[in-house]
């Protein structure tokens, strides 16, 4: 494979993979409620309130590093350069990660823990579809340098 032609994704798949887990969401929602009693939906919310934060955070911070490092935000282009700084040092898919806790955080809020199932639902087939391909992208691009970052920084948490 040339590294210099390889594309990670062809398809931008996280926003439609997250969008159809909201939507699997809420029709579950609908079809198979699921009532929290009022002390554990308040905890929840709590819980839910403090998920967004981290979740917007984590992003704005993702996003920063990558236009700071002078390589592409978008999933479909290129990378210019292996970021490792940053939200990087600590997961390899810090955006990823906050769309996941972003999902799981705003259906605490909201009372509709169907948000947390389908959260965990969308951050598995973003690691199939998605993340294996960047991966190998990545791989090309760089090899042992993506090696050696790979075995110090998890792929999640």
């Amino acid at each position: 494979m040339n590294a210099y032609r390889s594309k990670s994704l062809s398809f931008p798949w996280p926003p439609l993979v997250y969008s159809l887990a909201v939507i699997a969401a809420l029709y579950l929602k609908q079809d198979y409620p699921v009532y929290l009693p009022h002390l554990w939906a308040l905890i929840a919310w709590g819980i839910g309130a403090l998920l967004t934060i981290v979740a917007v955070t984590l992003n704005v911070w993702a996003v920063k590093t990558l236009i700071d490092s002078r390589t592409t935000v978008l999933t479909q282009r290129c990378t210019a350069h292996l970021v490792t700084k940053g939200p990087f040092r600590f997961t390899r898919n810090p955006t990823y990660l906050g769309y996941t806790l972003l999902m799981a955080g705003l259906g605490l809020m909201i009372g509709n823990v169907w948000f947390v199932a389908m959260a965990a639902v969308a951050a598995a087939l973003t690691t199939l579809l998605v993340i294996r391909c960047e991966e190998m992208h990545l791989l090309s691009r760089f090899g042992c340098e993506f090696e050696f970052y790979c075995r110090r920084t998890r792929r999640w948490l």
